[in-house]
């Protein structure tokens, strides 16, 4: 602990930073999470600004660094995830660095998907997240299905060992097996035993990548969000290759781009071994999800 700032000046510097926002297309309401996080500060207190009439308020980290750190938010476009090691996806704390691909939102649906999938909740199965990253998807899994046995791969060591540290750190770790390999490769020993495949491939156009925003185009692993010409190449791979590991009645469960749900649908269809084909959408609206049985 140790360095104090006054109020009046935390107020000053809390208007600056929502100027700067605005100006570049930041969500200002980052400045809050972002105080909170390394200064310590308390949420009510932002919210209300009771702060204002403090002459004195410690901060966790000293005033120079925290600065700092928010210049490069604003200078390099880090995402504040990055910037802050960590960020929460349903019920956990994660850590996330640029070696992999920050949760979204919108991606703790595919758990719930799990979930409403499986009828006999007892019988929980053998379950894989395909590219998994921060270990998000793995430990959903691991948390909603008690009783199963849950395995994560992903083709990046730095991804595995931070997947490795979050299993530890939400006590899961017992739970999950992970996997260094490409896809399905570490896994030839799980053919016609899955209960279910979850994945959020790449399935991103190649030529839109350096569209998106700077914070994702610039900062986020290439590797996790490049599917090709037309952003379904690993989509298109699941597709094909996931019949040999799934058992029967066994469920295909995908995160795409808005948009990318009929040409799922239609590769599923024209495998022929998929039925109960469904896009689903995330809670704005855009399709989201893909899922389907193994006949």
């Amino acid at each position: 602990m140790g360095e104090m700032i006054s109020g009046w000046q935390l107020e000053q510097w809390m208007e600056q930073a929502d100027a700067e926002c605005t100006a570049l297309g930041i969500s200002p309401s980052e400045i809050h999470w972002f105080l909170q996080e390394l200064g310590g500060l308390d949420r009510l207190t932002l919210r209300l600004q009771t702060f204002k009439q403090q002459p004195a308020i410690p901060l966790g980290v000293p005033w120079s660094e925290l600065t700092q750190l928010w210049q490069r938010r604003l200078t390099e476009r880090i995402p504040l995830q990055y910037l802050l090691g960590r960020t929460y996806w349903r019920d956990f704390a994660l850590k996330v660095s640029s070696g992999v691909l920050i949760p979204r939102p919108e991606t703790e649906l595919i758990i719930d998907l799990a979930v409403s999938a499986i009828e006999d909740i007892n019988n929980n199965g053998v379950w894989v997240d395909l590219g998994t990253g921060s270990g998000a998807i793995a430990l959903g899994l691991a948390d909603s299905f008690p009783m199963a046995e849950i395995h994560g791969v992903d083709t990046s060591l730095e991804a595995l060992a931070i997947a490795e540290y979050n299993a530890q750190t939400t006590g899961l770790a017992d739970r999950i097996q992970f996997h260094h390999g490409s896809w399905w490769e570490p896994l030839e020993f799980l053919q016609g035993k899955l209960t279910g495949m979850v994945s959020n491939p790449p399935y991103i156009p190649s030529d839109i990548i350096p569209t998106l925003q700077p914070e994702v185009a610039q900062h986020e692993p290439l590797l996790a969000l490049d599917g090709g010409d037309d952003g379904l190449d690993s989509i298109r791979y699941l597709v094909e290759t996931a019949p040999r590991y799934l058992r029967p009645g066994g469920v295909w469960i995908v995160e795409m781009m808005a948009g990318q749900g009929e040409a799922v649908a239609g590769l599923l269809e024209a495998q022929g071994s998929y039925s109960g084909i469904k896009i689903i959408p995330d809670l704005a609206g855009f399709d989201r999800f893909v899922i389907a049985y193994l006949n």
